[in-house]
């Protein structure tokens, strides 16, 4: 037989089995497992081609200089030499008052901009916004009605965001308050090319002139400001630029070109990607077992076919070739239907996860679909061939001895080399060698664990049906069911484990979204503070503890705080490059939020060493930025505190108790070291509801203060949260699919000897109600058992999550045991009476005389 009849008669077989009814259930896992993959894949990878289109508008220019201090004027000389454009902005976190009877106060981001802002991209105005019958004082105006601005905001007056004027209760034209300036409101703010997405300010956007930043009289010394310099212009004159200003970059400054532009999106893209993407690998892992199951059921009804085809006289190879062309043909049909499907449910994810984007991007590229196609691959030749290695070892003598049973396997290399495909395919879709390891590891953990514990609760059922003596009976229809559990308990093993992994996912995530995080609001007191006061002056400090005290507000603690850069540890300089991780780079680039005291802070606790003597050079620092930074008892630390030299020695190591939503700061020193560095305070207090206006009296008299609400900004990323919880829930539908599907097929692959007893008990007298109720009451029995099983599993890693991430106690609640039993039980049946139905309604004696 040549190689294209064995192609041709490959294609035959599918056709022939799909309308049997052979390969559905294959296929469908296939699709289920490509559709979560690529709905993952066209979503991110329609994110970064937005980026890449978009790279010099979300700069605001072909190069960006960031700094926590101001630029260096003689660079923008060298870049005006050299033909460039320059713009600048200096950007803040401020409190913004409305010029109203209300004396309405908001927490708002604060850019002033040069005259040449932006280099690239456009600012685009509201047109309706603020109009009466608009929306309201600044509610969102109708899609298309904005204009592109031309130049920048004019002395005195100030561009906004909508919301700023909801919640001061403005309009066009009225006048809103930044510091000691008064500036009226102009225009409207839709959209800024460099506005940073709103995962990552929360606060409204202002934006001002330059030439008013300074009668605003809000920087002050300690304040935190990022200033950022655009530069644009000929592409290579860029560049040139670029690399000369490699050496020149200080501490906290970095540049920024179209090779990189934008890192924290790309960050939170890339973080999302392998959130997203480890969610759909549940999926997948899942999948594999529906796979693996209808496989096997193909194989056992094939093997009468395999026996034939030897006998006449085809080999071995060439029924291996023939099967394998056949599964190769519905696994591209089936990876080409998921990827259409995954093409399709992305839109989905762009919905859920609207607040990352802010407009639209470009469509995807064949990149995800190519990963989705892979995926399925993968999947067939790890999970659908090696039980094929059957086919190939049947004896012709089947042909006359039916009763003769399936060839003993020996396909431990094949599953050895779809499992080393399947990993490289989960380090590739996790993007990350660790963390693809300890999805793998997790899964095989959480499958060895129900598997376990699954076996030892059939074999307590089974000793309750042996148990049931008559005096307190279960009934026909259970020991029926009892014992179709023990005759197939390989079987009713898989089905426990794949539904129970599902429902793991599903309950864990309801545990998150609700409990985990109630949990975490209750470890705070009632009185906790909830307002944080920052950047109050020296002179301001007992005037503002004055006011706090007079408005009821009381043990209001002023507490100084210096910015520190960490510059040698024992005499060595200390570099980013010291470190491999992102986040221990980013620490030793930024500033630190540096204190004194002579007694250790009551929320803190001293868990290595002492505390430091009030006249010695010594400090005390946080476990957390002591342990990513390599640093121990007794190191000596110098600390660049604007421009002077303050060395320490460390003496304690504290663990802070971030709970408490008190000031908390990574290191403290002798009084003496800092007193005399430029510092400003905070202070952090509980504010009831009714006192609201408290901070709002407190800001207009000192208008230089930023208020932060905690409940506000809570509020907003608890929005966020749930965005992302959204998205993670539709995936994680995918698994649950999945595992109905497993549980389907599990039924499905005993289908043959169930109809069997099935006939044979219907020939013993057995009714067709009495075979329906026992097997109504196995699914029951079946899900009951998976869904204790999924909440207990989703119970264990929601307190792994409470203890070693969260670090408070975690009790978990019987909603999650109700709920999982009524989803397992759920999805039991939907699968039982999917499998069962055609058994019941096969003639006995058809079934025995095939038997």
């Amino acid at each position: 037989m040549s190689v294209s009849t064995l192609l041709r008669q490959a294609l035959r077989m599918m056709v022939r089995d799909w309308r049997g009814g052979e390969l559905r259930l294959l296929a469908l896992a296939l699709v289920i497992a490509v559709a979560a993959v690529t709905s993952v894949g066209f979503f991110v990878d329609r994110v970064r081609l937005g980026l890449q289109r978009d790279a010099a508008q979300t700069m605001g220019g072909d190069a960006v200089v960031e700094s926590d201090h101001p630029i260096d004027p003689g660079w923008i000389d060298d870049a005006g030499k050299s033909g460039l454009r320059s713009a600048q902005t200096i950007s803040f976190p401020s409190m913004a008052l409305g010029d109203g009877p209300g004396d309405a106060t908001l927490l708002v981001a604060v850019k002033a901009v040069t005259a040449t802002y932006p280099l690239r991209g456009t600012v685009l105005l509201d047109d309706a916004a603020g109009v009466p019958g608009s929306g309201a004082a600044g509610g969102p105006s109708a899609a298309g009605a904005t204009h592109v601005a031309t130049g920048v905001p004019a002395a005195g007056s100030a561009w906004v965001e909508a919301p700023v004027l909801a919640a001061l209760g403005l309009r066009l034209g009225d006048t809103l308050r930044l510091g000691n300036k008064a500036l009226r409101v102009a225009a409207v703010i839709a959209a800024e090319p460099d506005r940073l997405v709103q995962v990552m300010g929360f606060a409204p956007r202002v934006l001002i002139n330059a030439d008013d930043l300074a009668a605003t009289g809000l920087i002050q010394p300690a304040s935190r400001v990022s200033y950022r310099w655009l530069i644009a212009g000929d592409r290579a004159a860029v560049r040139t630029l670029v690399t000369a200003l490699g050496p020149r970059l200080g501490r906290g400054q970095h540049v920024e070109s179209l090779d990189d532009a934008r890192p924290e999106m790309q960050r939170t893209i890339g973080r999302a990607d392998r959130f997203l993407g480890l969610v759909a690998l549940l999926t997948v892992l899942v999948a594999a077992v529906a796979v693996s199951s209808s496989a096997r059921r193909f194989t056992a009804r094939h093997l009468d076919a395999c026996a034939l085809m030897r006998c006449f006289g085809l080999s071995q190879g060439r029924i291996v070739v023939l099967f394998a062309a056949e599964f190769a043909a519905i696994g591209v049909l089936a990876s080409v239907a998921g990827v259409a499907a995954g093409l399709g449910l992305h839109l989905v994810l762009m919905g859920l996860l609207a607040g990352l984007l802010q407009q639209d991007v470009p469509l995807p590229t064949v990149y995800p679909a190519l990963q989705g196609l892979l995926c399925g691959m993968v999947l067939l030749l790890g999970f659908a061939l090696p039980p094929l290695e059957q086919l190939r070892r049947i004896s012709p003598v089947r042909v006359l001895r039916r009763d003769m049973g399936a060839p003993a396997t020996r396909t431990f290399a094949a599953y050895l080399a779809g499992g080393a495909g399947f990993a490289v395919l989960l380090v590739w879709t996790a993007g990350d060698l660790k963390l693809g390891a300890i999805v793998g590891a997790g899964f095989l953990g959480c499958v060895a664990f129900f598997a376990l514990v699954a076996h030892g609760l059939l074999r307590l059922l089974v000793r309750l049906r042996r148990a049931d003596t008559g005096a307190t009976p279960l009934g026909v229809a259970w020991r029926f069911a009892l014992a179709a559990v023990q005759r197939r308990p390989g079987a009713s093993v898989a089905q426990l484990v794949a539904l129970s992994i599902g429902l793991t996912a599903l309950l864990l995530l309801a545990v998150v979204r609700t409990d985990l995080i109630d949990q975490w609001r209750g470890q705070a007191p009632a009185d906790a503070p909830n307002r944080f006061v920052i950047n109050i002056q020296p002179e301001q400090r007992e005037a503002v503890r004055a006011q706090l005290a007079a408005a009821g507000v009381s043990g209001v603690l002023l507490e100084p705080m210096i910015r520190g850069r960490l510059v040698q540890v024992d005499g060595k300089a200390i570099t980013p490059e010291d470190f491999d991780d992102e986040q221990s780079r980013r620490l030793v680039e930024r500033e630190f939020n540096l204190s004194y005291g002579t007694e250790a802070p009551a929320h803190n606790e001293i868990v290595r060493g002492r505390w430091f003597a009030p006249t010695a050079p010594e400090l005390s620092i946080e476990e957390g930025i002591a342990k990513r930074l390599h640093i121990g008892l007794g190191q000596r630390l110098r600390f660049d505190v604007a421009g002077q030299m303050v060395d320490a020695t460390v003496t304690s190591v504290r663990k802070l108790n971030w709970d408490s939503m008190r000031v908390n700061f990574f290191v403290i020193m002798a009084p003496y070291l800092l007193s005399g560095a430029p510092q400003s305070f905070i202070t952090a207090f509980y504010l009831p509801a009714a006192q609201a206006d408290v901070t709002g009296a407190l800001v207009h008299r000192f208008p230089n203060l930023t208020v932060i609400d905690i409940d506000l900004v809570l509020g907003q990323v608890r929005a966020l949260l749930g965005q992302l919880i959204g998205a993670a829930q539709f995936l994680f539908l995918f698994a649950l699919a999945a595992g109905v599907l497993v549980l389907y097929t599990a039924l499905v692959s005993s289908h043959d000897e169930r109809v069997r007893e099935s006939a044979l008990l219907r020939a013993l007298g057995a009714s067709r109600r009495q075979l329906a109720n026992a097997q109504t009451a196995e699914m029951l029995l079946m899900g009951a058992l998976a869904g204790v099983l999924g909440a207990v599993g989703a119970a264990a890693i929601a307190w792994a999550l409470a203890r070693f991430a969260f670090e408070f106690d975690f009790t978990p609640h019987a909603w999650i045991f109700a709920a999982g039993i009524a989803a397992g039980i759920a999805a039991a049946l939907l699968g039982g009476w999917a499998g069962m139905r055609r058994i019941l309604d096969t003639p006995p004696l058809a079934s025995l005389r095939n038997a």
